[in-house]
């Protein structure tokens, strides 16, 4: 049986829209962050909405996997395309364009995927499945699936949150090496203030900067609290913090890494700590397959 979705929190469909708005807010492209970001704006969005953890992924939130449905339908029509390092931007035809059309959006993909089916439907009937199904009934193939909520994710986000505590504050390090931080080294004595490890970021061969990190193997929300406690462990000599986590941080953890009249404190969740580990090769490796064409075969 599906999880039922919380009612508060907008479904794809309904996040069409404001996805081509905070694009176009960004000058036409931007990350996936940076898209959510301009979404909460726009939607003007609560944090107990924003907060609301995905059931099927614990690595996002039910509006970051909303929010991964709408983009995937929109490239699927045609309106955007992604770059190798998930940059989404609008595509030339839209550029000039103010709104888009979600429900023709939604239909069309639908049409493409199921063509049989679409013939003895009405768009509208079509839209009224989707909003009473789960998103991912519609769209079953790994290849199809937005990248968030892709099954390799899934399965690494578990390992992960499932790791020796230690092997995990390693991982890490290793992450921030492949980064360009050097000299970086995992504290290994207990009482350390939650301060996990230590390293050098050089900007540009010139600029050093002393950075502390700590790591939560969380499964769920890092709350604001976290990022006091870990602000507070930072001594004179650090100039930079960065907390890891395999879990999501909450919007008022949000707030308060990046709160002006305090230190900054940089940001890697679990969906950014995945692609780190899949851009960088550690531990996975990328599997190619091929797509049977049937008709093809029936035919020739």
């Amino acid at each position: 049986m599906r999880e039922k979705i919380d009612a508060r929190v907008p479904r794809y469909g309904d996040l069409i829209q404001p996805t081509f708005m905070a694009l176009k807010n960004l000058g036409g492209s931007g990350n996936n962050n940076e898209i959510l970001e301009q979404i909460i704006k726009i939607l003007a969005l609560s944090n107990d909405i924003i907060d609301i953890p995905h059931k099927g992924n614990s690595g996002i939130t039910e509006l970051s996997y909303q929010a991964a449905w709408s983009r995937t339908y929109m490239k699927k029509y045609g309106v955007i395309e992604n770059s190798a390092r998930s940059v989404w931007s609008i595509k030339p035809d839209y550029v000039h364009m103010d709104c888009i059309d979600p429900r023709q959006i939604i239909s069309f993909v639908v049409q493409e995927k199921n063509n049989r089916k679409t013939e003895q439907q009405t768009d509208l009937e079509y839209l009224t499945e989707i909003t009473d199904s789960n998103e991912d009934s519609e769209l079953q193939e790994d290849s199809e699936l937005p990248d968030e909520v892709k099954p390799w994710r899934t399965k690494l986000s578990e390992i992960l949150q499932n790791m020796n505590p230690y092997g995990f504050e390693r991982l890490a390090q290793r992450i921030l090496r492949e980064c360009g931080f050097t000299q970086v080294e995992v504290t290994k004595k207990s009482g350390d203030g939650g301060i996990d490890g230590t390293g050098k970021l050089k900007i540009n061969g010139i600029f050093s900067f002393n950075v502390a990190f700590q790591c939560k193997r969380y499964s769920g929300q890092v709350g604001a609290s976290a990022i006091r406690d870990f602000r507070g462990s930072l001594t004179t000599d650090i100039e930079k913090g960065v907390m890891i986590t395999t879990g999501v941080f909450s919007r008022a953890a949000k707030e308060e890494a990046s709160n002006p009249g305090k230190q900054q404190i940089d940001l890697i969740d679990g969906e950014e700590l995945i692609t780190k580990i899949a851009e960088y090769g550690i531990g996975v490796r990328e599997v190619k397959t091929y797509e049977i064409d049937e008709e093809f075969f029936e035919k020739i």
